[in-house]
């Protein structure tokens, strides 16, 4: 089986090394092409203004100046030797559910895969604040994902879908379950914060002000807060199915 890896945290990420061991637990046939810099946040997005530069890593090993949808694209028709089996993104820094996900750069590398044909499956790790520093277990994705993923590539999909798994934020031997849920709903909660420059002139950061969130039982959201694995089915098709009858109604 031959696996591709990619992320949006970039080629250096603690997450990516720890999903090359969960990769090469499954094939020795492992291929890693992951953005050059951090790419959080860039979603399904394509460089279609700019060249995309590639460098040499190592053996199998390629960054590339460009998004997760800019590196599955480069690695499927350019740098590997044929067609991948499975391509694998993340591990992420942080939960991708709910909302989050139109946003997930992690997301977008399987949504690219799916859209190639290709099984994809995006990996994501919670994670806690220790005074000011990000602690992220991965240790928790490694010692279960293997098993997991073994299991969902055995599992047929349709056309189109891809799956996003996420971990809670525990230890290996907390984790109560693994669950197959639907996305939840977060409240809005970006904010643009105004800063000053050196000189006095205004710039601005979008930041993130989560309000507590309960989540429905089902939903990804409720299986992170109660220590759940999260493997959700994603489709590509974004139609509303259940509104074209009332809609052609509407305009006849």
């Amino acid at each position: 089986m031959r696996i591709l890896l990619t992320n949006d945290d970039g080629i250096h990420a603690e997450g990516l090394a720890s999903l090359e061991r969960i990769a090469r637990a499954l094939s020795d046939d492992v291929w890693v092409v992951a953005p050059e810099q951090d790419q959080s946040g860039y979603a399904h997005s394509l460089s279609i203004s700019e060249p995309l530069r590639l460098r040499t890593v190592g053996e199998r090993h390629y960054a590339v100046r460009g998004t997760p949808t800019d590196c599955v694209i480069m690695g499927t028709k350019k740098i590997l030797p044929g067609p991948p089996d499975l391509i694998l993104s993340g591990v992420n820094s942080g939960a991708n559910i709910a909302d989050d996900v139109t946003y997930s750069g992690t997301v977008a590398g399987a949504m690219e895969g799916a859209l190639l044909g290709v099984r994809s499956i995006a990996v994501s790790q919670a994670y806690s604040y220790v005074g000011e520093d990000r602690v992220v277990p991965y240790e928790t994705t490694e010692a279960l994902a293997p098993a997991l993923l073994k299991k969902l590539i055995a599992t047929p999909l349709p056309e189109g879908v891809l799956l996003n798994v996420n971990f809670p934020n525990c230890a290996p031997d907390e984790i109560e379950g693994t669950v197959v849920t639907s996305q939840g709903k977060l409240v809005h909660s970006l904010w643009v914060d105004e800063r000053r420059d050196g000189r006095g002139l205004p710039y601005y950061w979008l930041r993130f002000g989560r309000e507590p969130v309960e989540g429905k039982k089902g939903t990804d959201l409720y299986a992170l807060r109660n220590r759940l694995v999260s493997v959700t089915p994603l489709q590509l098709d974004l139609t509303a199915h259940e509104l074209r009858d009332q809609l052609t109604k509407a305009l006849s």
